[in-house]
């Protein structure tokens, strides 16, 4: 049933805007993991590579304000709020901002449009920490992840068109953040990326979509989901090569330093023409998307995810 949603919500991950930023930043994402802080401290160094400033806070400004127009065009008087899992704007203080403005249902869009544990259920679980923390918090209903969207998946395919008009010929390549194999196996993640990959490539006529993985950052002995992007840049025969960031709505710090950073650097070395498309970020169609998921919202409800899907998978127990 629909809902008279009187707000919408924007969810994303945060990241640091300073130099100051960097190291409270990483200590709240690894909070409660077993990440050695040398790990951490290496991921510091590459935040520091680019002053400290991850651009996905201003990639969400940027999302914010052509929302704002797309909604106001289209005659959707919602206002619009953001909130970070990570940094600020925390989401615990957005959602407190909404109380206090009177606001008593949102709809929230988080910035990941894959199903996994932490592109979709963790973000639902954020949702309900912030919202048991303010007492009279409004209802906050999540949209599912819309790999399917055809405003998602027309921006993509306008992106990778881009590119290949700047690299005509090239080998085309879709990327998406590795994540544990346990964690894949629980989550349509996976098989969302291969759909839309092989989507894309049917309507450009590529043939069989090529999908490797970034950015892993879990223990050697255990399994995350391969092959990696420079293991496939270090193997590839290719003399071009069009790196498509697939699994990253707008450009995280694991698009510009991961890729236009090291993987392009692993390309040169080897020789390779490299080009990295654009993420969707602002494009108008996943834009107008986006608005009809809100408008499809309030007038059908929201589809609810599965109740088994995506959640972390058990650990074993050693005897």
């Amino acid at each position: 049933m629909p809902r008279p949603y009187d707000a919408f919500l924007l969810i994303s991950f945060g990241g640091p805007e300073g130099r100051d930023d960097v190291i409270p930043f990483l200590e709240n994402v690894l909070r409660g993991r077993n990440v050695p802080r040398e790990r951490m401290l290496a991921v510091a160094e590459h935040y520091y590579h680019f002053g400290g400033v991850s651009p996905i806070n201003a990639q969400c400004r940027l999302l914010l304000g052509a929302l704002r127009e797309e909604f106001r065009a289209n005659g959707i008087d919602l206002p619009l709020y953001w909130g970070n899992r990570n940094w600020n704007p925390m989401l615990e203080d957005t959602v407190r901002q909404m109380k206090n403005d009177g606001i008593r249902s949102a709809l929230a869009l988080a910035t990941s449009a894959f199903g996994s544990y932490s592109g979709c259920r963790q973000y639902r679980e954020d949702i309900d920490r912030a919202r048991a923390a303010v007492e009279g918090a409004p209802e906050i209903e999540k949209l599912p992840p819309f790999p399917d969207h055809p405003g998602f998946r027309e921006a993509v395919e306008s992106r990778v068109r881009d590119a290949l008009a700047a690299l005509p010929g090239a080998e085309v390549v879709y990327t998406a953040h590795s994540i544990p194999v346990s964690m894949a196996q629980s989550s349509p993640y996976e098989q969302q990326l291969r759909n839309v990959s092989a989507w894309v490539n049917r309507r450009l006529g590529l043939g069989d979509p090529i999908l490797v993985y970034q950015s892993r950052s879990g223990p050697p002995s255990q399994p995350w989901l391969g092959p990696d992007i420079l293991d496939h840049i270090k193997g590839t025969a290719a003399k071009k090569l069009i790196v498509v960031p697939v699994g990253f709505l707008s450009d995280h710090m694991e698009v510009i330093y991961d890729l236009d950073t090291e993987a392009a650097a692993v390309a040169k070395q080897r020789g390779i023409e490299f080009f990295r498309a654009a993420t969707v970020g602002t494009h108008p169609r996943f834009i107008a998307g986006i608005r009809e998921m809100v408008e499809t919202a309030m007038k059908d409800g929201v589809r609810a995810c599965a109740p088994e899907c995506c959640k972390t998978a058990a650990r074993p127990v050693r005897a």
